[in-house]
């Protein structure tokens, strides 16, 4: 039973405990974070809607159109409240050749089937699906079309026009560099360089020329040199509003229609699902960071809380804003990862930044087209141009070709340039399918002869595709000979499975002998599984003469014996899934302790196997696997004494294994366990005392123990791991989901005079010192990196494993170890549902006045020691949590 696990709500009991702060709500606002990143958004937004109109022939106006409406209609009805929607860079090929095969008006009629197809995928819940396909694709895609962006746009900076296809624009660029000459040329070369170097500029002047973006600051500079220099340069050419083109019903093959909405609808629909998880990305990464405000004026901002994308909703939310921007005759739209990103650097907070920016748009439109049409040519081609070769990832290619993926991205890309958005995907997908396959049939196969037996060694995968290689390999072995397979893979499919066990009947009728082992050499189980197919390896030391007696062995694998139904249990009727909460039949039973005993989720006892002896059969089953792997090691244990590096001082939840999450062994840890790893301080009151006040004289006597603090188990293991163990750190362990921090927050039960307290409510006092840090205004917030604390009850579990460690600090021995400088002292919290640990990083308690906060612990080794902080010690408190 679970000491600690989450309980039902109560508020009538949370009356009787003090009200503490809870973490703010995380409603969306408008903020003024939100509003300097919508003008942010806004800044950079307007120079790439009129570059990207320009690059695909459509009316610069209709840029302007799809950004408004992007920012206002895929900002509100999308599911990533982060996102910023506008003009898609990655549509630019498809619609440039749409425009010229249909014309506009019928381009902007695909845009409205795109948008409701997107409307009914979204609601058909397909969004999750789209992220299926392979990132080399995904990139490939991208990086295929940032090179045709590229081509054509470096024609348009050079002074000249650009071709029809991608392959075409290549071929005429030598051509035009021959003739390069005029103005155009260099105003786009200082539009490059501005884009460029503007963010590296240095010193404080720097720092603050970067609050421009550098889109913004390239137009502006090189429209301002056009000005002086080049006045009879080419402009952007705004037409009037009233002769704006709307679309018209499609003409044309309808399977060709048909073949161009759906390509919109992929590349808009992949470009705004992969956007959107890349800036909740970016989102988690600046969570819980200060946003430095752009000026005293907008006052300080606190970012957002990580905001996880609601998939489908952001499809619908796309599809909308697509048949809207093609009814009113704007470009394709879908979401982007350079808004995105700047939207989540500038501070915003939520949907209101991206609904402002749009509204910005539309005012812009609206009253400065005087102001854009000084705005050269050359100047948006090269703006446009940069995005194209930003859209060549480095970093992407580098990671493909680490996942060993690099065909699968060089023939998307070579496809898209080739042949199109929509064959250069195909052609991805093909030879994904065609490298899968190879690398499931490549199973190096060898036969050796050693000490006498035949030694057939399987490395890879074990599928019907390397049946015929694995079949001539143990034909190689002869009749009667003993045989070792060894099987270096992971899985092995029914064809394969079928064939090695066939051929081990007839090695066994033949008077030979065949073992399985593992690439360490440990025998192995063959067994099959309910699929079909046969994980490997088995579990070390099961050697299965027959495949029945292999099935009885192989049920429980090395890490699988701790989980709750062990592999000699065998369950009627399911344990997991179930929302059954246990209760307790006793009528003296407090509803404090229902609180912490309850265990919602768990299943009832009648589900759990009929087993009168549980315990017998665990220990059976220890005795039988594990102790013969680690007997030598307790035997030296035995003989030499324990010498622990670590007193661990956790909750008794039955959910935190702490051997496993610190991947300990015997001998390790020095662990004391109690309800909500509480650390009573060394001059506590006893715990039998009221906590305040004199009992009534006419109150009834109740039996009590001497004045002594009540608590001294605790006290004890700290000094006999100080004193005598000489360990070397002390752990306080919290964990998600603490039922004793729940009974905390609901408060002690109304009791009448004659009721005394249980002795679960006297040990939780200790507890109360936690409720009153978290609720006092002098102390601030114990926060996870990365996230705000999920609810209150989260926040009272950081909370509480700061407060324990001042306990803790206060103990004797612990002080003077601590003053000596031979002992560190560490927090941890960890949530029990994500398997993940977070270590404390202390501020507040060292005197500097920064939040206590818990950092994630990552899949990296650690730093040496040497490049650690300095050692703990009383007057540098600071250290003794960093982990």
């Amino acid at each position: 039973m679970s000491a600690c696990t989450p309980t039902r709500h109560d508020r009538a009991s949370r009356r009787t405990r003090p009200s503490p702060r809870r973490p703010p709500r995380l409603r969306p606002r408008i903020a003024g974070a939100d509003v300097y990143a919508s003008i942010t958004v806004f800044l950079i937004a307007v120079p790439m809607a009129l570059g990207l109109s320009l690059a695909v022939g459509a009316p610069l106006e209709a840029g302007l159109v799809a950004a408004a409406v992007g920012g206002i209609v895929a900002g509100l009805f999308g599911g990533a409240p982060l996102q910023v929607s506008g003009p898609s860079a990655g549509l630019t090929v498809v619609t440039a050749e749409l425009i010229q095969i249909y014309g506009w008006r019928t381009t902007c009629a695909i845009t409205i089937g795109a948008g409701l197809l997107q409307i009914l995928l979204g609601t058909l819940r397909v969004a999750r699906n789209a992220l299926a396909v392979s990132p080399a694709i995904v990139h490939g895609t991208l990086a295929g079309i940032g090179v045709a962006i590229a081509l054509a746009q470096l024609h348009i900076m050079l002074g000249g026009s650009p071709q029809s296809s991608v392959v075409a624009n290549a071929l005429a660029l030598p051509g035009q560099l021959a003739v390069i000459g005029g103005a155009a040329p260099l105003i786009g070369a200082l539009t490059v360089a501005v884009v460029l170097l503007w963010p590296r500029l240095p010193g404080r002047a720097g720092r603050t020329a970067r609050r421009i973006p550098a889109a913004l600051a390239s137009v502006v500079i090189a429209t301002a040199v056009a000005a002086v220099a080049a006045p009879g340069l080419a402009r952007v050419d705004l037409p009037s509003w009233r002769s704006h083109a709307f679309p018209e019903l499609p003409h044309g093959p309808v399977l060709a229609l048909a073949t161009a909405v759906f390509t919109v609808m992929l590349v808009a629909g992949l470009e705004s699902l992969l956007a959107a998880v890349a800036v909740d990305r970016l989102a988690a990464d600046r969570a819980g960071e200060p946003v430095k405000p752009p000026s005293p004026a907008i006052g300080s901002a606190t970012a957002a809380p990580p905001q996880r994308s609601h998939l489908d909703r952001e499809l619908r939310g796309q599809g909308v804003a697509n048949t809207l921007s093609g009814l009113l005759g704007g470009l394709p739209v879908a979401g982007g990862v350079v808004r995105g990103s700047a939207n989540v650097r500038a501070g915003a907070t939520g949907r209101a930044s991206s609904v402002l920016h749009g509204i910005w748009v539309l005012l812009a439109a609206a009253l400065l087209v005087t102001v854009f049409e000084w705005i050269p040519l050359a100047a948006l081609a090269a703006l446009v141009m940069v995005v194209g070769v930003q859209m060549v990832s480095f970093a992407h290619i580098r990671n493909v070709h680490r996942h060993r993926e690099f065909p699968v991205y060089a023939a998307t890309v070579a496809g898209v340039i080739g042949f199109g958005a929509l064959t250069g995907v195909a052609l991805g997908v093909a030879v994904a399918v065609v490298v899968s396959l190879r690398r499931l049939g490549r199973t190096k196969m060898t036969v050796s002869e050693q000490d006498g037996r035949h030694v057939v060694t399987a490395r890879g995968q074990l599928t019907f595709l390397s049946v015929p290689r694995l079949t001539r390999a143990l034909g190689q072995v002869p009749p009667g000979a003993d045989a070792i397979v060894e099987l270096d893979g992971s899985f092995m499919d029914h064809a394969a499975y079928e064939a090695i066990q066939t051929w081990r009947g007839a090695r066994i009728a033949q008077g030979g002998s065949v073992a399985f082992t593992g690439r360490s050499g440990d025998s192995i189980a063959l067994a099959g599984r309910s699929d079909g197919g046969v994980d490997l390896p088995g579990r070390p030391g099961d050697v299965a003469d027959t495949p029945t007696a292999a099935a009885a062995h192989s049920c429980c694998r090395p890490w699988t014996p701790w989980r709750n139904h062990h592999c000699h249990d065998r369950p009627t009727e399911p344990t997991h899934g179930t929302n059954t909460t246990s209760t307790s039949t006793s009528t003296s039973t407090s509803s404090l302790t229902e609180a912490v005993i309850s265990t919602p989720g768990s299943a009832p006892d009648t589900a759990r196997p009929k087993s009168a002896h549980r315990l017998r059969s665990g220990l059976t089953s220890f005795q039988r696997n594990t102790a013969p792997l680690v007997r030598d090691e307790l035997a030296r244990l035995a003989s030499e004494g324990q010498s622990p590096s670590q007193l661990f001082i956790t909750c008794a939840d039955s959910r935190l294994v702490t051997s496993m999450i610190t991947a300990s062994g015997p001998g390790d840890l020095f662990t004391v366990r109690n309800v909500g790893n509480l650390v009573p301080p060394p001059h506590a009151l006893p715990t039998d005392s009221p906590p305040t006040g004199t009992p009534p004289s006419d109150a009834p006597a109740t039996p009590t123990t001497p004045a002594t603090s009540g608590d001294d188990s605790v006290a004890a293991a700290i000094e006999y791991a100080v004193e005598v163990l000489r360990v070397e750190s002390i752990t306080v362990c919290g964990h998600s989901g603490c039922g004793a921090m729940q009974a905390l927050l609901r408060g002690e039960p109304e009791t009448g005079p004659d009721t005394p307290r249980t002795p679960l409510w006297r040990w939780l006092r200790h507890g109360l010192p936690s409720l009153e840090r978290m609720a006092s205004r002098r102390h601030p917030w114990a926060r996870i990196s990365g996230r705000l604390p999920a609810d209150e009850v989260e926040q009272l579990c950081l909370t509480n494993v700061v407060q324990q460690l001042e306990h803790l600090r206060a103990h004797e021995a612990v002080a003077r170890r601590l003053a000596e400088g031979t002992l560190q002292l560490h927090g941890m919290y960890f949530h029990v549902g994500e398997a993940q640990a977070y270590l404390l990083t202390e501020g507040a308690g060292s005197g500097t006045g920064h939040d206590e906060v818990f950092e994630r612990v990552g899949t990296e080794e650690p730093e040496p020691a040497a490049a650690r902080p300095a050692t703990c010690t009383a007057a540098h408190p600071a250290t003794c949590t960093t982990g």
